[in-house]
C-alpha cells in the first residue's frame, strides 16, 4: 500500500489515476485508454462526458467494483484491486441506479447501511439524527423507499451513502430525474461535506452543474478530453457565442440555424435562441439565415455546456430521419388530448386532484413539476395506464374508459423509467413492440431495420438492452414508442441523465415529428426543454396551479430584482407563491376544524 500520513493527505490527491486502461473484450475500443487523474480532497471534482463515454467505469474502478486492465491507482493510498475492503471502510458510493431496499423504509435502510458499515449501534440513533436532518427526511421515516419522489430517493441514497463518515463520496448522476428545488437542496447538501474537507467526485448530465466544481473531468470514448477549471475550457468559445432574438416560430428557426455549417451549436433559451458558431464573424451565418438585418443578434456570455458541445465536434448536421420517415397527419383545431377534472386518489392521499387542460394536434404541451407534485399520475391516466377516480381522460377522440384499445393503437408512450426488457436484445426488444403494436411482415421487417438505423443501434443489435449505455437505452425506448408511427406521443422525462447532444438529437427528433403533425405531451425536469413547449402545465401538490407559453409564464414572475427570469426561476417563484397564498387557507381550514 502506498503509504500516506494524516500531514501528507492534506498536501497529496486524494486519489490518483496512472495510465488507466479498462478494457471488457480483447478487441474493440478500451471503455478506458490511459487515463492520468488527480481528485484532491476539500472540493467537487465533475465527471462529464457524453453517454459511454466511461465515467460509470471510472467510478466503479474508484469504488473498488472493477478491476483496471492496466495501470495504477490509488484511493486514498489505497490499491483498489489488492485494498478493496479498506477502500469501502473509508469512501461513500452512490451508483447511477437506485441502490437502496424499495421494500424498506427510510429508517430500514439507514439501519441496514449501519449494520453493512459497522456504525456502533451506540452511536445509531444520534447518527441517524444529523442525516435525517441533513436530508429533511424526519418527515418520512416510516415510508417505504419505493413509495419516495426521485427527489427524496436520491437524498436518501446519500444519506446511507454518508452513513459512516467517509473521506471520499464518490456520486453517479446523483441529480438524474430530481427536479430543479430538489437538485439544488442537494448540490447544497455536498457544498456543505466539502467544508469538512470530504472528497467528492460527481458524474453529472447537467452542465451548469459542471461549471460550479472546482475541477472537471472531461471523457470521451474513454479518452480524457479536457481536465482542469471548467472556466479553462469555457474559454475556448467565449467570442463565438451570440443570442438572437426571435419573436415567434423560434422552433422553425433553431432548426434551420443548426444545419448551417458555420453552426456548433444553438438551443432555444427564452425569446432568444442560444448559437455557438465556429468563427468570432457572424455575418455569413445571418446571411444563410436569411435574417440580414432583421434578426438581432449579440454577444452572451460562454457556458461550460457551449464549450463541451463545440469541444465534442457540435451537433449532428442534417435532417431527423425519424420526422423523415413519419406520414403527414393533417391538422385541425379539435383538441387531441383531454383531461376534464382528472382526479387520482390512494387510500386518503389525492396525487391529482382534479386537473384539466388540453393539447392540441401538433402541439408540444410540457408538464412540469417537483417530484411527487403528480404529473406521472396525471400522465398515467391520460396514457390509459392508471384508471382515475374521478374525471374523463381521451386521446385522438377516444374516451380511455371506453375505448382503451382504440386509443392504445393512437398512442406512442416513452416511460420514466427504462421499461423495456432488459433480458432481450436490441433486436428482440424491437421484434416484441413491432408485433405489440399489430405490424406484420414486411412493414414489421421495415420497421424494426429503420429504428436501428435512425437510432444508430447497430453496434448494440445483440446486446442485452439492460447492458446499454443510459443514452442507447433512451435511443431503444423511444424507437419501440415509434414503431407504429402514433399520432400522439407520450414522453415521460425521454432525455433524464442523457448528454447535452443526446438531448438535443432528441429534441431534433421531436420537433420534426410535431411538424408533421404529431402531438407530444412531454415531462421534463430540464428547464431549458421546457422552452421548446408551446405550452406549459405546472403541476404541484396534485394541482394544475400555472398554465401558458413559456414566455408568458416567465412574465408572470419578473420584477425589478429578476428582470430577465429563467424558465427555472419562474418554476421556482410560481411554486413558492403557490405555497404563500396557500398558508393563509390551510390556517383558517385548521382554525375551522378545531
Amino acid at each position: 500500500m502506498l503509504e500516506v500520513t494524516e500531514k501528507e493527505t492534506r498536501h497529496a490527491p486524494l486519489i490518483r489515476i496512472r495510465g488507466l486502461t479498462k478494457k471488457f473484450a480483447s478487441k474493440g475500443h478500451a471503455a478506458l485508454d490511459r487515463i492520468e487523474a488527480d481528485f484532491w480532497g476539500g472540493q467537487v471534482t465533475g465527471l462529464v462526458g457524453p453517454d459511454g463515454a466511461g465515467k460509470t467505469t471510472l467510478m466503479r474502478i474508484l469504488a473498488g467494483l472493477l478491476e483496471p486492465t492496466h495501470g495504477e491507482v490509488h484511493v486514498l493510498g489505497y490499491d483498489p484491486v489488492t485494498e478493496a475492503a479498506e477502500i469501502h471502510q473509508r469512501i461513500g458510493y452512490m451508483p447511477q441506479r437506485f441502490g437502496l431496499y424499495e421494500d424498506l423504509t427510510v429508517l430500514q435502510n439507514l439501519q441496514l447501511y449501519a449494520d453493512l458499515r459497522g456504525v456502533p449501534e451506540s452511536d445509531c440513533p444520534a447518527t441517524f439524527d444529523h442525516l435525517l436532518t441533513f436530508t429533511d427526511l424526519k418527515r418520512f421515516v416510516d415510508r417505504k423507499a419505493g413509495n419516495l419522489s426521485g427527489g427524496m430517493k436520491q437524498k436518501l441514497g446519500l444519506a446511507c451513502a454518508l452513513i459512516s463518515k467517509p473521506q471520499l463520496l464518490l456520486l453517479d448522476e446523483p441529480s438524474v430525474g430530481v427536479d430543479p428545488i430538489s437538485r439544488r437542496e442537494l448540490w447544497q447538501m455536498v457544498q456543505d461535506l466539502i467544508r469538512e474537507n470530504i472528497g467528492v467526485v460527481w458524474s453529472t448530465s447537467y452542465l451548469d452543474e459542471a461549471e460550479l466544481c472546482e475541477s472537471v473531468i472531461l471523457l470521451n470514448e474513454g479518452k480524457t478530453l479536457f481536465a482542469g477549471p471548467p472556466k479553462d475550457l469555457t474559454r475556448r468559445v467565449q467570442s463565438r457565442t451570440f443570442l438572437l432574438a426571435v419573436k415567434e416560430g423560434r422552433r422553425r428557426v433553431l432548426a434551420k440555424a443548426l444545419q448551417l455549417e458555420p453552426v456548433v451549436d444553438g438551443v432555444v433559451q427564452g425569446e432568444n435562441i442560444r448559437i455557438v458558431l465556429r468563427s468570432e464573424s457572424p455575418e455569413l451565418f445571418l446571411n444563410d439565415l436569411g435574417l440580414r438585418g432583421t434578426g438581432s443578434l449579440r454577444p452572451a456570455r460562454s457556458r461550460f455546456e457551449d464549450a463541451f458541445v463545440d469541444i465534442l465536434g457540435g451537433v449532428p448536421k442534417g435532417e431527423s430521419i425519424v420526422a423523415k420517415n413519419m406520414r403527414v397527419i393533417e391538422r385541425n383545431a379539435d383538441a387531441v388530448i383531454r383531461a376534464e377534472a382528472l382526479t387520482k386518489r390512494f387510500g386518503t392521499f389525492v396525487a391529482a386532484d382534479q386537473v384539466t387542460f388540453s393539447v392540441r394536434r401538433g402541439e408540444i404541451f410540457g408538464l412540469l413539476g417537483p417530484n411527487g407534485a403528480g404529473k406521472s399520475t396525471t400522465f398515467k391516466m391520460l396514457c390509459g395506464l392508471l384508471k382515475p377516480s374521478a374525471g374523463r381522460a381521451s386521446v385522438a377522440g377516444f374516451d380511455l374508459q371506453r375505448a382503451m384499445g382504440k386509443a392504445r393503437n393512437r398512442i406512442g408512450y416513452m416511460a420514466q423509467k427504462f421499461s423495456l426488457y432488459g433480458d432481450l436484445t436490441v433486436r428482440h426488444n424491437l421484434e416484441f413492440f413491432s408485433g405489440i403494436y399489430g405490424l406484420h411482415g414486411s412493414r414489421k421487417q421495415a420497421a424494426e431495420e429503420s429504428m436501428i438505423k435512425i437510432f444508430s443501434l447497430q453496434p448494440y443489435v445483440d446486446v442485452p438492452a439492460g447492458q446499454l449505455p443510459l443514452g442507447f437505452k433512451q435511443r431503444l425506448a423511444m424507437a419501440c414508442s415509434l414503431m407504429h408511427q402514433p399520432d400522439v406521443l407520450f414522453l415521460d422525462e425521454p432525455t433524464s441523465g442523457v448528454d447535452p447532444i443526446t438531448r438535443r438529437e432528441f429534441w431534433g427528433h421531436i420537433d420534426g415529428l410535431v411538424e408533421k403533425g404529431v402531438t407530444v405531451l412531454v415531462t421534463t425536469h430540464f428547464m431549458e426543454e421546457a422552452e421548446y413547449c408551446d405550452r406549459i402545465g405546472l403541476v404541484y401538490r396534485g394541482q394544475l396551479i400555472a398554465m401558458g407559453p413559456p414566455d408568458d409564464l416567465k412574465r408572470k414572475v419578473r420584477t425589478p430584482a429578476l428582470s430577465a427570469p429563467t424558465m427555472e426561476d419562474a418554476f421556482i417563484a410560481l411554486i413558492h407563491e403557490f405555497d404563500e397564498q396557500s398558508r393563509p387557507r390551510k390556517a383558517l381550514n385548521d382554525a375551522k376544524g378545531k
